[in-house]
C-alpha cells in the first residue's frame, strides 16, 4: 500500500448550538434544526483556519476535495468557513442527517426520563437495543451513514473528503470504523468541531486520530 492509494476521511462534528453546551438547557436535538450559536460559529471559524492552513501533516499533499455535511443548518453552517476558505461548495448529503428522536426531540434528559423511564434507562444501558419513540435506531442510523461513507470515498479516491455529521452518526460511524458494533456506543466521545481522520486502502480503514479539537485551544 502507498501513501497515493489512500482516501483521507475528515469526519467532523458540527458546533455548538443553544440545546448542547449553549446558554440554554441541554435538549435531545436529533432532526430539529437548529442553528450555531455564537460560540458554535467561532468553533466552526477556528476549525476553517486549521483544515484551509494544510499544517496537518495528512493534509499537506492531499488537500480537501470536497466537502459533503448533513442537511441540518447547523452542519452545514459548520462546514461553510471552510468551504469558503477552501472556494468549495457545501453539498448536503441525506447520508449524514442525525438520528430521528421522535418524541424526545426538543425534550430534556430529565423530562424524557420521566416520560420514558424504562427506554431511558435501556437507551443508557444499551442503547443498540433501542428504537425510540415515534424514532429511530441505532442500525438505522450506521446503515445510511455507512452507505454515505462508502459512496464518498468511492467517488473521491486517493484523495481527502471532508464530511460534517452529529453526535449519533459519528459514534456509530466510529464504531463501525473500528471494527466495534452498536453496543459500544457509549464508549465513543465526540465534541463541538471535534476532527477524526481516518486513511482508507484496500478495503481497510487506519485511523490517524480521533476527537482532535486542537484547534480550540
Amino acid at each position: 500500500m502507498t501513501e497515493t492509494t489512500e482516501t483521507n476521511i475528515l469526519l467532523v462534528r458540527h458546533g455548538q448550538t443553544a440545546w448542547n453546551l449553549g446558554a440554554g438547557q441541554v435538549r435531545y436535538r436529533g432532526q430539529t434544526d437548529i442553528p450555531l450559536d455564537k460560540a458554535g460559529r467561532a468553533q466552526a471559524s477556528a476549525l476553517a483556519r486549521r483544515l484551509c492552513s494544510n499544517k496537518d501533516s495528512w493534509l499537506a499533499n492531499k488537500p480537501i476535495a470536497g466537502i459533503y455535511a448533513s442537511p441540518l443548518q447547523r452542519a452545514m453552517q459548520t462546514a461553510q468557513p471552510t468551504a469558503e476558505g477552501l472556494g468549495l461548495p457545501v453539498i448536503p448529503h441525506p447520508g449524514l442527517m442525525d438520528m430521528n428522536l421522535g418524541r424526545w426531540q426538543g425534550m430534556t434528559h430529565s423530562e424524557a426520563a420521566r416520560r420514558y423511564p424504562e427506554i431511558h434507562r435501556q437507551w443508557r444501558e444499551a442503547p443498540h437495543t433501542v428504537t425510540l419513540p415515534d424514532g429511530e435506531n441505532l442500525a438505522t442510523v450506521l446503515k445510511r451513514s455507512q452507505d454515505a461513507v462508502t459512496e464518498l470515498v468511492i467517488r473521491h479516491a486517493g484523495k481527502t473528503v471532508m464530511l460534517i455529521g452529529h453526535q449519533v452518526v459519528n459514534k456509530v460511524l466510529l464504531c463501525w470504523l473500528l471494527g466495534l458494533d452498536n453496543s459500544h456506543y457509549w464508549r465513543m466521545t465526540q465534541d463541538n468541531t471535534c476532527l477524526n481522520v481516518f486513511a482508507h486502502a484496500d478495503g481497510v480503514f487506519r485511523v490517524v486520530t480521533l476527537n482532535d479539537t486542537c484547534h480550540l485551544r
